[in-house]
């Protein structure tokens, strides 16, 4: 069995950034899936689901309200090894196209101080499973050290 893209990606030698994925044509649109890599991958602990889950929250939300943006978001989840997350956007896209805008979602998640969106037992099914601070903490720690000064190494996954 041929190994998917994902798994071909040196994880030794990822940091954390802002990678395009996959590109995927459906019908006759593309869809570009990027890696927003947060912690670098057997270096450092994992994210622990709880702020996952609160940064998913935060995220969609913040995605599919941007008056620019919402229109093309597909999806935004994390990945299962919790060290980033995917983003799914309509149209053939590179990885500085889209600096900007999880810049000021990463702004927002850092800065965020309310009731987390959806997360309540009607609208969540595991709503329990939350933490905002840590989720804070993570998303400045992201702003701070890679996207507010990012570069072409963090854009382009390494060979």
């Amino acid at each position: 069995m041929e190994k998917i893209a994902s798994f071909t990606i040196n994880h030794l030698l990822l940091e954390p950034g802002i990678y395009v994925s996959r590109k995927d044509h459906v019908g006759s649109e593309i869809i570009t899936t990027f890696d927003l890599r947060m912690t670098r991958p057997n270096y450092e602990p994992v994210m622990n689901t709880a702020e996952v889950h609160t940064i998913e929250h935060l995220g969609a939300t913040f995605l599919r309200n941007d008056k620019d943006w919402k229109r093309k978001v597909v999806y935004f989840g994390p990945m299962g090894c919790r060290t980033g997350f995917y983003l799914i956007l309509a149209g053939d896209l590179e990885s500085k196209d889209i600096v900007e805008l999880v810049t000021k979602m990463y702004e927002f998640i850092s800065e965020f101080d309310d009731e987390i969106p959806g997360a309540t037992a009607r609208d969540c099914g595991n709503y329990l499973d939350q933490n905002l601070p840590m989720a804070n903490y993570l998303a400045k720690r992201y702003l701070e050290n890679t996207l507010l000064d990012i570069d072409e190494k963090h854009l382009i996954y390494p060979e």
